[in-house]
């Protein structure tokens, strides 16, 4: 049996998963880790990615029998080398807010928005900023790029992960030339002695071919993997997402939901103007497709599960991670629509579409509110898509068509319940497969199995839905009219408390 291997580097683990000729998984492993704030700076030390490949590929049985694989990381992010491959600068993830001024100005200089994450911004912020490592850079890439090229020797992305560094044209399928050249004239960079076009990794697109695992590629990982395995183009967890839920044709889109939340719909038609709340990014084919990025999901639900974890555990109960989860999930169907009053910030970072650079969790009610753990917990869920429905309900304003979205991420590891709330959220059906807790590693084994198994002409959309997904089990749920008034009125209140939090930020 020939297998095909997806490895994924979250926000929070780094998976591996293997699926088999029928597209189904066959084994998985992974390896948890977490962002440090160093210096003011969200990153990852990169020591550990190699610690944590290994951790994960230990644990995926039937190694031998893989046929091709590919990489996923979390999208965007600053990593700069110099000509030799050396690190200059700490990785930079998608959590920091500290490039402000950058992606200000590169909106404007562009009429496009660029986005406080984006590796453009990074890299012009430490331009402006005078960062002593600027002129020693040779190349820039993301997570994903990095390792897909100490694995290959090649450097290139895919264009979805390509589009999340550098705005894309999507009929020539590689960076916008005439953006590259607004760039290249701006003041400070004419004096570089770079251009940005021999910084940036290549761009291919989903089924090309990618290079393939290296003896020192295989080397890197203790010989867990044998040389000579084809790769297929890296991806950002965005675009994986999109294949893992069948969800890259027009009018479809995915919400993943998990350290972070974000959704993708796939346009018919441009927007009309600019958003500082929507990026423009692609699929893995390069379609154009609309992204509402937020940073802040189920981190500040996690703490709250593990508090009342902690709390059973003092009456003598011992509920594992997986039980309290559902037990408090299930309980939030019982809270009223509106939460009775009871309202929640889950901000632990900054927020860019809220316009809010640190976060501060926060829980508040009224004197008469009705505060129960059922109105808590569903305030809580409200809040990990919150910031997403303030970007959807723009979409909406815009009369983009949405036919269904797909869930994946740990949000809907509890039936029924995330979709819910995110039906009444977007007001658009929700569906979730059976692999939705598992949408990255997932979503990549299947864009190695298109590159090696696509027929002549086949088109990804077609691969997925004819080939992948017909049939697939799952389930989908309606918007509800009641949850979707009530999550309106909840919307309001939160509009409201963003200004308590910003408070927060400022005087504690």
């Amino acid at each position: 049996m020939k297998t095909c291997l997806g490895i994924e580097l979250g926000s929070t683990r780094i998976k591996a998963m293997t699926i088999d000729e029928g597209f189904q998984p066959v084994s998985s492993g992974d390896y948890t880790w977490a962002s440090r704030y160093k210096n003011g700076v969200w990153t990852y030390p990169l020591e550990e990615v190699w610690t944590g490949l290994k951790t994960a590929l230990s644990q995926v049985e039937g190694r031998e029998d893989i046929a091709a694989m590919g990489v996923s990381a979390m999208m965007h992010g600053y990593l700069a080398f110099d000509k030799d491959w050396k690190l200059l600068t700490p990785f930079r993830t998608w959590q920091n807010t500290i490039t402000g001024p950058a992606a200000a100005e590169l909106t404007e200089l562009f009429g496009f928005n660029i986005p406080q994450r984006w590796s453009i911004a990074h890299l012009y912020q430490a331009v402006l900023n005078g960062e002593a490592h600027v002129p020693q850079i040779a190349h820039i890439t993301t997570l994903a790029g990095y390792v897909h090229y100490m694995l290959t020797g090649v450097n290139a992305v895919g264009v979805g992960e390509a589009s999340g560094m550098f705005p894309i044209d999507s009929a020539a399928l590689g960076y916008d030339a005439g953006m590259l050249a607004k760039f290249s004239a701006l003041p400070k960079v004419e004096a570089l002695p770079w251009k940005l076009e021999n910084l940036l990794p290549k761009v291919l697109t989903a089924g090309e071919s990618a290079g393939m695992l290296t003896e020192s590629g295989a080397a890197l990982l203790d010989g867990l993997l044998v040389p000579g395995i084809p790769f297929a183009p890296a991806e950002g967890d965005a675009g994986t997402g999109m294949t893992a839920t069948n969800a890259v044709a027009p009018r479809t889109g995915n919400v993943s939901a998990g350290t972070s939340i974000f959704s993708m719909v796939v346009l018919e038609r441009p927007l009309e103007k600019v958003y500082e709340e929507i990026d423009l990014v692609t699929t893995p084919t390069g379609a154009p497709v609309a992204m509402v990025h937020c940073n802040n999901c189920t981190n500040d639900t996690n703490a709250w599960v593990n508090v009342l974890g902690e709390a059973a555990r003092l009456f003598g109960a011992n509920p594992d991670s997986g039980e309290l989860y559902t037990k408090l999930y299930e309980k939030s169907l019982e809270g009223e629509a509106d939460c009775g009053g009871v309202l929640v910030c889950n901000y632990l970072a900054g927020e860019g579409v809220t316009h809010m650079d640190a976060g501060r969790p926060l829980a508040v009610r009224t004197p008469e509110a009705n505060f129960t753990l059922a109105n808590f917990f569903k305030a809580q869920l409200y809040a990990t898509m919150s910031t997403l429905k303030i970007g959807m309900d723009i979409l909406a304003e815009e009369g983009v068509a949405i036919d269904s979205l797909t869930g994946h991420g740990g949000l809907f590891k509890t039936p029924v319940v995330g979709q819910s709330y995110l039906a009444a959220a977007c007001g658009a059906p929700v569906a979730c497969m059976e692999t939705a807790g598992e949408g990255g590693p997932y979503g990549m084994a299947l864009l190695a199995a298109y590159m090696l198994r696509k027929a002549e002409g086949e088109r990804l959309e077609d691969f997925l839905g004819k080939r992948v997904f017909a049939g697939s089990a799952g389930t989908t749920v309606q918007p509800s009219a009641a949850l979707a008034e009530g999550f309106n009125t909840y919307i309001r209140r939160y509009k409201a408390l963003l200004e308590l939090a910003q408070a927060a930020v400022e005087h504690l």
